[in-house]
């Protein structure tokens, strides 16, 4: 279930606040302190959710009951695939939201693994896993789709 599914108005309203005032902040508060608490807390709600989704799969994984109905059964076997490949990419996910908890304690979080420059506020707020600014994310996708790598 989507996390904004079962928030309260005001607890949205209050987040919205939060990001406009870390959009509004100085540059020279890059990174700060209160900054790293508020990307930190939003990574570990995502990886709260995330373990709470794999739980959910497991058990219903575990709760299927085998049809004798080869139509059932096909039926069945379709949904687990697709609900397996979509924990695929959140155990992918997963591993980025680690990655970037581990980059908030060594004091890396926020600056582009490329180029060493701010990834930036806003890019942080569309994707907190983000490693890369918008133009190192940029070359890296168009040398892909080049020399589909």
């Amino acid at each position: 279930m989507n996390k904004l599914a079962v928030r309260g108005d005001a607890e949205i309203e209050e987040s919205e606040e939060i990001e406009a005032m870390l959009l509004a902040a100085p540059a020279e508060e890059y990174m700060s302190p209160r900054q790293l608490a508020f990307f930190r807390q939003r990574l570990r709600d995502e990886e709260q959710t995330l373990l709470s989704a794999v739980k959910e799969t497991a058990g219903h994984l575990q709760e299927a009951e085998t049809s004798a109905d080869w139509s059932d059964r096909a039926s069945t076997e379709e949904e687990h695939t697709l609900e397996l490949r979509v924990r695929d990419r959140e155990r992918k996910l997963l591993q980025k939201i680690r990655e970037a908890l581990r980059r908030i304690d060594d004091g890396s979080y926020g600056w582009c693994e490329e180029t060493g420059e701010p990834i930036g506020i806003a890019r942080l707020l569309a994707r907190s896993t983000a490693s890369l600014c918008l133009e190192a994310q940029e070359r890296r996708e168009q040398n892909k789709r080049r020399f589909g790598g």
